[in-house]
């Protein structure tokens, strides 16, 4: 069993009364005491706030906030998105205000359920494919694969491994994870801060677009109006889908830590299924809050395939909403694979 295993030994335990730091560069006379245990809570708990005053000083009015968002010295934190966030005291003093913050770890309340799987098909795929992104539309198979002068847009018939369309990118461009929306196709590139944008039927370039605070192109997904992109951290951008502006973000955790490497990503049910980098494995993660509600431990397909020197790891994961079936493979695997989840 892959890494993923040992995110699931036990739940959070209950928080310790700890004092916060000031992180910020105001001068202060207050520094934030919470109930965190070295920082972290959990979210089915509920935040304490308090300030130190060692010099006794008269406060006029304390305010808190949590990323601009104001809160009580007691909150709930059920509904807020989990991850690293600063929360900060605006105290005002004989009518000047003085600025305290901390920052809190939220983290998931349960431990992810481990999931595996049932293969219900084998399919033949391009074993020299640096897969980097896989989607299914209209029961047809796209895919995106990298590596510097090997970079490509494909449409693949999966179940002969035909390529039907095919474009290569510049030399210079490392492709990464695709989506599909009102038949246009949105492909990363890695480090070149671009995406490219095709018409879907002719594969022909549209335009491009340069990303905004993440600084690399890994997976993407999108749900309605929602595009959602990662960059090899624990962060999920969430980008308009008219402006491709980076508008929002959540972060991905467990009840334990962070997850990073999140890479390849598809929207399934209401979930985004995510690729981790170098992990034979995926992660089932909640779009409302970041949480990691379930794990899938797919390291023995590396088995199946044809074993040889450029072999490398899972990645590529694609939803088939006519089949009702996940499809998974990997980088210069010669095999694609259509699979049932099932919980272990």
């Amino acid at each position: 069993m892959n890494t993923f295993k040992h995110l699931l030994i036990i739940l959070l335990s209950g928080a310790m009364v700890a004092c916060g730091s000031n992180t910020g560069n105001n001068k202060t006379d207050f520094s934030i005491n919470t109930n965190t245990n070295k920082g972290d809570i959990s979210n089915n708990e509920t935040l304490m706030l308090s300030l130190e005053n060692k010099k006794s000083l008269p406060i006029d009015s304390v305010s808190y906030s949590l990323e601009g968002k104001k809160i009580a010295e007691k909150t709930d934190l059920k509904d807020f998105k989990l991850g690293k966030h600063t929360i900060e005291a605006s105290i005002y003093v004989a009518g000047e205000k003085q600025v305290a913050s901390t920052v809190v770890t939220i983290l998931n309340s349960e431990s992810p359920k481990v999931f595996t799987f049932k293969i219900i098909n084998e399919y033949p795929h391009d074993i020299t494919s640096y897969t980097q992104g896989l989607e299914f539309f209209d029961g047809k198979l796209y895919e995106s694969t990298g590596q510097y002068k090997e970079s490509k847009l494909r449409l693949v018939d999966y179940k002969t491994g035909e390529v039907l369309k095919n474009i290569n990118l510049p030399d210079s461009y490392f492709g990464e994870g695709i989506t599909i929306l009102n038949n246009k196709i949105y492909q990363l590139t890695w480090q070149e801060n671009t995406g490219f944008i095709y018409d879907l039927n002719t594969f022909e370039k549209l335009s491009s677009f340069k990303y905004g605070t993440s600084k690399e192109g890994w997976g993407i997904c999108h749900h309605e109006n929602t595009i959602y992109k990662s960059d090899g951290t624990e962060t999920i951008w969430l980008l308009n889908a008219e402006t491709l502006v980076e508008e929002d973000h959540i972060q991905v955790y467990t009840n334990k830590g962070k997850i990073v490497g999140i890479n390849e990503m598809e929207w399934i049910n209401g979930h985004i299924y995510a690729n981790r980098y170098q992990k034979d494995g995926v992660a089932i993660i909640d779009p409302k809050n970041g949480a990691v509600i379930g794990v899938i431990d797919f390291s023995p397909l590396k088995k199946l395939v044809t074993q040889h020197a450029g072999l490398d790891v899972l990645n590529g994961i694609a939803y088939n909403p006519e089949t009702k079936t996940i499809f998974v493979t990997g980088k210069r695997w010669d095999k694609l694979f259509e699979v049932q989840i099932v919980e272990e």
